[in-house]
């Protein structure tokens, strides 16, 4: 057989074999559709509307697909999430959670204690594998880094640094946005302010972070209770340690009444990846993948980016230039993402275990 008619028969079974896998996965993703329409409803825990822009996206994913969205306890942490699905493991009704969204430690804790059921959505090869599990159990969906968010209107030296927020001037101002004996938020703003102390020491943060927050309790900054969007307008908590996107949502929905200016601080810049995964129990298993496959998804992602929010799919969708340049430019300036010090998993884990086990010991302000 001639060279070049091998090579032409080559591609026709090349193209072919592209032809059939984009046929499959268009059926799949057809019967994947009529599945989830035929449970009905989706029911998602701990997606408050104002993080990440999840409002926008729960609203546009019922549009699409006609599904009802069951949105449970939005303020839960991450720890929560988990008990949540272990109380209701037996329930089929929308108190148990299909999904849930969490810190990148609660993963790997979730599997081992079987909570999870893996799901391996289409754009699974552009997820970087530091941030997924290998065999589809857990997924990252997004990312931000530790911010003050800081009512101006009664803070008049808005502070640049963790050190700073020791200063007398700060007495009775600074909250956490979690409970740190279960909330994803707070454990890595206590880990932030501990690299910061210790850059060099990712082991000995965790301890150092408690040891911050002891001083800051001590001398009276620190206020227990849990920091939002009301708090920190009402006052009671004029300064909140927060995710960036949380505090720039806020800062939006707030409309200068308060004013909000929300700072990367100088060092102890922490970036923590959430990751998405479905409940081994989920009564609604098919509307989970298909919500799953529309945060994965280039509409997704982007609703990600328009919250605030850095998609895990950031970098592969950059390369595609198949972000919305009006959300890129929302986003503060990249100084101090350049900063940011991504904890790996096992570091996050050994922070979690320090922290979650010994607040009240080494710190002891109960935070409700």
């Amino acid at each position: 057989m001639p060279r070049q008619m091998f090579k032409l028969l080559a591609v026709s079974a090349a193209a072919a074999v592209a032809l059939g896998s984009a046929q499959n996965a268009s059926a799949q993703s057809a019967q994947l559709v009529a599945a989830a329409k035929a449970e009905g409803e989706l029911t998602v825990i701990a997606l408050a509307r104002s993080w990440c822009g999840y409002g926008k996206m729960i609203d546009a994913f019922k549009a699409k697909y006609g599904i009802k969205v069951n949105e449970l306890n939005p303020d839960a942490g991450s720890g929560d999430e988990l008990e949540a699905i272990k109380a209701n493991k037996d329930n089929k009704g929308p108190q148990a959670p299909d999904t849930i969204d969490v810190g990148l430690s609660f993963g790997p804790q979730a599997k081992a204690a079987g909570l999870l059921q893996p799901y391996k959505v289409a754009s699974w090869a552009s997820i970087p594998n530091d941030s997924k599990d290998a065999d589809g159990y857990w997924y990252g969906d997004y990312y931000g880094v530790l911010a003050f968010e800081v009512n101006t209107d009664l803070i008049s030296k808005v502070p640049t640094d963790w050190s700073d927020l020791l200063k007398p001037e700060y007495k009775n101002s600074v909250a956490l946005a979690g409970d740190p004996r279960a909330a994803n938020q707070a454990i890595q703003g206590i880990y932030a302010a501990g690299i910061s102390k210790e850059p060099n020491d990712p082991a000995k943060a965790a301890v150092a972070g408690l040891t911050f927050f002891r001083d800051l309790n001590k001398a009276g900054n620190f206020v227990p209770v849990i920091g939002k969007a009301a708090s920190l307008a009402q006052g009671t908590t004029p300064i909140i340690i927060r995710w960036d996107y949380n505090a720039l949502a806020d800062r939006d929905a707030l409309k200068g009444n308060p004013n909000v200016q929300v700072v990367v601080p100088k060092t102890g810049v922490v970036a923590g990846v959430y990751v998405q995964a479905i409940s081994a129990y989920a009564p609604h298993p098919n509307a989970a993948k298909l919500w799953m496959e529309y945060l994965y998804s280039d509409e997704g992602q982007a609703a990600w980016l328009d919250g605030y929010c850095h998609p895990i799919r950031f970098a592969d969708l950059m390369a595609k230039k198949k972000l919305p340049k009006a959300s890129l430019d929302k986003l503060p300036a990249a100084a101090g993402y350049a900063k940011a010090v991504f904890p790996t998993l096992e570091q996050q884990g050994v922070a979690k275990e320090t922290i979650t086990k010994q607040w009240d010991t080494l710190v002891g302000a109960a935070v409700k």
